[in-house]
């Protein structure tokens, strides 16, 4: 298997959907909690990215295994179309998750066991998001979960790493005594579910916008979405209010003092993600309506974190 092949499987350009709520963390935690732990941030950073690059390689694993249509086995998934052996994705798949395993343990032994509940959790709904007999994204649960996991979180976990001297959440475990204990701080992680609403609802719509085009593909090959329920127009004015409510987030959160005033930078992408939406819209079913979702997800959480990043400075 070749590199660029490789990257293909794992998809390395849609990365940037778990990128953003990481840089989010990190800027908040330094922003809002006015903390930051830039060693165990990176080990973090290594261990997300490649467990992202390993669902990712699941999900184009399944979707080979489990196709019902030859023609997407062969001509539109990449194993079948660069002809892997599948048995050589399972052995890269089985290698990354190894290695995302160890470092989560050494985070865990490092920062506490919370952090392996996390990440537990998280590696949990991943896999099983393509794997198993009924996967996650065969239902009408792929939004949900794909917007929680990664939004919801990374963020947290992100920002749980940075903050252990504040202990925003913190599990005790004395396993001589035979006890735990969860503590945490309530208005905080109130401030932290609410911080993260963005990047759920931006990257639950990437899901959506990916449902909404291949409704009819996903029909043939047995996967009963969200929109397969709701219908594509129900699917486009959900589309449309996630990234509005996005805004909505904002405003309700400069209002609380979760931000300053640069945050209002992120209402100079409004104009263009409403041409964006409705140009979504219009091009529905083409492949290329995909991209819409994209683009106001970089769009609309650049300018987020660009407003975070010009607070560090007042």
């Amino acid at each position: 298997m070749t590199l660029k092949t490789f990257l293909e499987v794992v998809e390395i350009r849609t990365k940037v959907a778990s990128l953003f709520p990481f840089i989010m963390g990190v800027l908040f935690s330094m922003s809002y909690f006015q903390e930051v732990h830039w060693g165990y941030t990176a080990l973090f950073f290594l261990g997300m990215l490649i467990f992202d690059m390993t669902t990712t390689a699941i999900n184009n694993y399944m979707d080979f295994k489990k196709a019902k249509s030859e023609e997407y086995k062969y001509e539109h998934n990449v194993i079948g179309k660069e002809q892997l052996s599948p048995k050589l994705v399972q052995r890269m798949i089985l290698g990354m998750l190894a290695f995302t395993m160890l470092l989560g343990l050494f985070l865990a032994w490092q920062t506490g066991w919370l952090v392996l509940i996390m990440g537990g959790a998280m590696c949990f709904i991943g896999v099983f998001y393509t794997f198993g007999p009924i996967p996650l994204s065969r239902m009408p649960l792929g939004e949900i979960f794909s917007g929680v996991t990664m939004g919801l979180g990374i963020f947290a976990m992100t920002i749980y790493l940075n903050t252990l001297e504040q202990k925003i959440f913190y599990l005790d475990l004395d396993f001589q005594a035979g006890t735990f204990g969860l503590t945490g701080q309530l208005w905080s992680v109130l401030v932290i579910l609410l911080a993260s609403l963005p990047l759920v609802f931006t990257i639950a719509n990437i899901m959506l916008a990916n449902n909404l085009r291949d409704l009819e593909t996903d029909i043939k090959n047995h996967r009963y979405t969200l929109v397969y329920y709701i219908g594509r127009k129900q699917g486009i004015l959900l589309f449309k209010g996630l990234m509005y409510s996005c805004y909505l987030v904002l405003l309700l959160g400069l209002f609380l003092s979760l931000y300053r005033w640069p945050i209002l930078v992120s209402f100079l992408t409004f104009p263009k993600i409403h041409r964006n939406l409705q140009e979504h819209e219009a091009s529905l079913p083409h492949p290329r309506s995909f991209g819409y979702a994209i683009k106001n997800m970089i769009l609309f959480n650049s300018s987020y974190a660009l407003g975070l990043f010009i607070s560090l400075f007042l």
